[in-house]
This record gives C-alpha cells, sequence and structure tokens, in this order.
C-alpha cells in the first residue's frame, strides 16, 4: 500500500521554530517529526511513501536523501515540489498517476505525532464499503477541527470543518489520516477548486452524493503538534507511545 503524507504546509502557528525549520522536520525528543511518520509507516508494512513539499523544500529534500541514507531498503519514498499550495485534496488530484487505481491508499498530515496502529485502520477500512475511512479521536475543544457524526455501524452522517459554536454537536475529531479508495480520484478530479480541500471540499461533496464514509474511532495516541503550547507537550510524548524509535530499535 502508498501512502501519501502532507507536508507543505508553513507552519505558522509553530513560529518561531518554524522560521527556519520547516514543520515536519521541527525536532521532537531529539528526532523530526517526519521520521516518526516513516518509521512508524515501514513497522505497519507500507512500502511506498511520497511527500509534497513547498516551504523551505530544500531541507525537505535534504532530509529525504539523509534518511534514505541510513535507512536502506527499508522504503522507496519520492517526493514532489508544489511552486503554489493546491490544498490536500488538490495534491492528491495532481498526484493521481502515482497513487494508481488498483488498491486504497493512506494520506497522513504531517504535523501530528501518533502510534495508530496502521493494519487496524487499513482493516477497518476493508471490511467496510466505504469511500474514505477517517481516524477520529475524541477532542474537548473541536471548534479548529473537522468534527465527525456517524451512527452505531460507524457510518458518518455529516462532517463539518472547523464549525461554529452553535454547529459543535460531536467531540469526534478529524485525526488527518485517512484510507481513500481510488475510485473517488475521478470525482476529485471533477471539483472545480484551484485548491481544494478534503474537510471543506470533498468530504461534504461525497455525503451529500450518498457515497458511504466510515470512521476509526481511535484509541491510541494523537497530538497535534500544531501550536508552541502542544510542541512542548510532545517532547515527553515518544516514551509513552506504542511505536519504536531509531533510538530504541536494538533494545
Amino acid at each position: 500500500m502508498k501512502a501519501f503524507i502532507l507536508a507543505a504546509g508553513l507552519g505558522t502557528r509553530l513560529r518561531p521554530l518554524t522560521e527556519t525549520t520547516p514543520k515536519p522536520l521541527v525536532p521532537v525528543a531529539g528526532k523530526p517529526l517526519l521520521a516518526y511518520h516513516l518509521d512508524h509507516l515501514f513497522q505497519h508494512g507500507i512500502t511506498e511513501v511520497r511527500i509534497n513539499t513547498h516551504y523551505l523544500s530544500q531541507q525537505m529534500e535534504e532530509f529525504v536523501a539523509e534518511y534514505l541514507s541510513q535507512q536502506p531498503k527499508r522504503l522507496s519514498i519520492s517526493t514532489i515540489y508544489e511552486p503554489e499550495l493546491l490544498g490536500s485534496a488538490g495534491t492528491i488530484r495532481a498526484n493521481q498517476s502515482w497513487l494508481g487505481d488498483d488498491e486504497p491508499f493512506l494520506v497522513i498530515y504531517s504535523d501530528n505525532l501518533t502510534d495508530i496502529d496502521y493494519q487496524k485502520l487499513i482493516d477497518h477500512h476493508k471490511q467496510s464499503n466505504a469511500k474514505v475511512t477517517i481516524a477520529s479521536y475524541y477532542e474537548h475543544h473541536p471548534e479548529q477541527k473537522g468534527i465527525i457524526e456517524h451512527n452505531d455501524e460507524f457510518v458518518i452522517s455529516n462532517f463539518i470543518e472547523k464549525p461554529q459554536p452553535h454547529q459543535i454537536t460531536s467531540n469526534y475529531a478529524n485525526a488527518g489520516i485517512y484510507v481513500v479508495d481510488p475510485s473517488i480520484l475521478h470525482t476529485i478530479s471533477e471539483l472545480n477548486h484551484d485548491v481544494l480541500d478534503f474537510g471543506h471540499h470533498v468530504f461534504p461533496f461525497l455525503l451529500k452524493n450518498g457515497d458511504v464514509l466510515q470512521v476509526y474511532q481511535m484509541d491510541e495516541t494523537l497530538l497535534d503538534i500544531g501550536n508552541l503550547e502542544n510542541y512542548t507537550k510532545a517532547q515527553s510524548l515518544p516514551k509513552q507511545m506504542n511505536f519504536k524509535t531509531k533510538n530504541n530499535d536494538n533494545n
């Protein structure tokens, strides 16, 4: 299975850290955040990864080259530079030929630290007839997230990106990790937005169209490292999480 890591953002909420370092490369417990994603994907049998870049792209290219030199024959990793930001789904639209049409693929937002069990997520998706399975977690303050309403069978009935206070009807938030069926690539290509976003555009369109979206309720750890407060919290988190890091692979 392939995974697409969204890593092109500007990271404005993490300034001044991101004035000289792209957000996916900020260090967490001494290790770049993106390295956690790559190591964890490999542990779950993912073989091919593509990463989009934009801000401070040269640093991203240098990191990938160094990572591959230290981890030979583990992952096939490619990068794709975006001169202009395309949006989370716009990037997927632009990379349809790489993603192919023969099997589902993962989409992962790079600004999260997580030990999600990808195999459980993928199995959950394959057992449903969903076009997209969205990983979700319980969020006490969901107003800056995409919130998800679903039934007892985990079928999503509503998705609201960054809701107004009166629209908050659920505390289950979008974790920024999806399993996507390639059949929606045609749908994405037909949506008329130059900057195309999953939360604002794709998910509401699919729901309105009657397509099945499924939720996977996480019991694993996830922390959005989107601001300095959470970045500070993240520094002690890897020791508590359920994955191996480069520093303890041989322990």
